[in-house]
């Protein structure tokens, strides 16, 4: 993994909803609308926020949700222009964000170019030898039984130049690297290959692969990828609060220190795929336990937009059962309405947290102990300890853990309990606890 790629904690934003862009692509040459510079009024806010990184969720010209790409190295006409690009990095670089971009290498979109080539020469040109032969879409693979996404052809050495040419462009235009979606489905020989190849021009840019299930640490190994996306935490953190079963979670971060052993996991509790935090938690109380556990086990963080309002939204499987997790943002942030700002507050400090103490990057978790609602967490590298205890009962619960020597960095209910021990958390409290050697 790269150097810088320690200190990130990126701020995770869908573009195309974010500014409000239109469902579906504009007709061939209407003109270009330069949504892409309404980011620019958000950077400081992601500054003050206390990330490092700005992740970008598809920014190339697509048919309709950005992930049925056209044409990769065009910036989507509903966002802007290359010129709307340079100026978006080049401000974020002026204020020490990095961009991270989403890269949709394993399918197109039914209207790229080479597919409507393939689908006029016959299946024997070599534009049909880009894409997998199947049931769905003229006869070609499909991925996931969506239709209208055509899967590539990995094995095909044209494809694997294209995406090459892709990464190395935009990196050459400022981004610092790439998020690959669903590199799941993609042969990891393949990643390999691509990233070795950019990495020949490009040495710090950095590769994470949306991997759901499978084996995580094959695409770092085996794939040469520096990062997954880590959805067996993902899952244990809100499910483990809505149940009541912190054995869940415990089992969990014992599966995340393996992962730890080889990589830095890209660790998040929402993202562009999932129905918010907010609206999962059954209990909202718990909100703040699930960042705590966020900020202060390994991994690099994600912070999906809005989530650090509380924004609200249930992703459903329907056509358009994705529009309530990705809305559109006002154009300055002086426009939110103020009733998320107290998570934005709580994100700030624990993010800041996380900033002061950059070693809990590779950090690995231990249960010190664990009861059915009650877990008390020890997060240890060589620069210092972190102990979180998160407590949702409906009591206030000490924790028989050695807390000697550490200091209350943060909690939802001041510096102790009642008796001024900060081993006593109260009824649905969390608190962090710092030792530094």
């Amino acid at each position: 993994m790269t150097s810088w790629s320690d200190h990130a904690i990126w701020w995770h934003v869908y573009p195309l909803g974010f500014t409000g862009a239109p469902l579906t692509a504009p007709p061939e040459g209407a003109p270009v609308s330069h949504r892409l510079r309404r980011l620019e009024n958000w950077l400081d806010y992601v500054v003050n926020l206390g990330c490092s990184g700005l992740q970008l969720g598809p920014i190339f010209a697509s048919e309709t949700h950005g992930y049925d790409t056209v044409d990769h190295f065009r910036v989507d006409p509903r966002l802007g222009d290359d010129d709307d690009f340079d100026h978006l990095v080049a401000q974020a670089r002026r204020r020490g964000l990095r961009v991270l971009l989403d890269g949709v290498f394993n399918h197109v979109g039914r209207g790229f170019p080479v597919f409507a080539r393939a689908l006029a020469e016959g299946p024997d040109s070599p534009a049909a030898r880009w894409f997998r032969p199947g049931d769905g879409a003229g006869g070609f693979a499909v991925f996931e039984g969506h239709d209208h996404l055509v899967a590539l052809n990995h094995a095909e050495p044209a494809v694997l130049d294209y995406v090459v040419r892709v990464m190395g462009h935009w990196l050459d235009r400022g981004a610092s690297g790439w998020r690959l979606d669903a590199a799941y489905a993609v042969p990891r020989a393949f990643w390999r290959e691509a990233v070795t190849r950019v990495r020949r021009e490009h040495p710090d840019a950095w590769f994470v692969g949306e991997v759901i299930h499978g084996d995580y640490t094959a695409y770092v190994t085996e794939g040469g990828l520096d990062s997954v996306t880590q959805y067996e935490l993902w899952k244990a953190i809100w499910s483990s609060l809505n149940d009541g079963n912190f054995f869940e979670l415990a089992w969990a971060l014992d599966r995340h220190n393996r992962l730890l052993e080889m990589f830095a996991p890209m660790t998040f509790v929402g993202n562009h795929d999932v129905t918010r935090l907010a609206s999962r938690l059954t209990d909202p109380r718990h909100l703040g336990h699930a960042l705590a556990v966020l900020l202060t086990v390994g991994g690099v963080p994600s912070l999906y937009y809005g989530d650090e309002q509380a924004f609200l939204g249930i992703k459903e499987e329907r056509a358009g059962g994705d529009d309530a997790i990705r809305p559109a943002f006002p154009d300055d942030p002086g426009d939110l309405p103020p009733d998320g700002m107290p998570v934005y507050r709580l994100h700030q400090r624990l993010v800041g947290l996380r900033r002061r103490h950059p070693w809990l990057v590779r950090a690995r978790t231990k249960a010190e102990h664990v009861a059915n609602r009650a877990l008390a967490l020890r997060s240890q590298g060589p620069e210092g300890d972190v102990v979180t205890l998160l407590n949702i009962g409906d009591d206030a619960y000490r924790f028989p853990v050695d807390v000697s020597g550490l200091t209350v960095a943060d909690g939802c209910a001041g510096a102790g309990g009642a008796d001024g021990d900060p081993a006593l958390v109260p009824a649905h409290g969390w608190r962090i606890l710092l030792h530094k050697p």
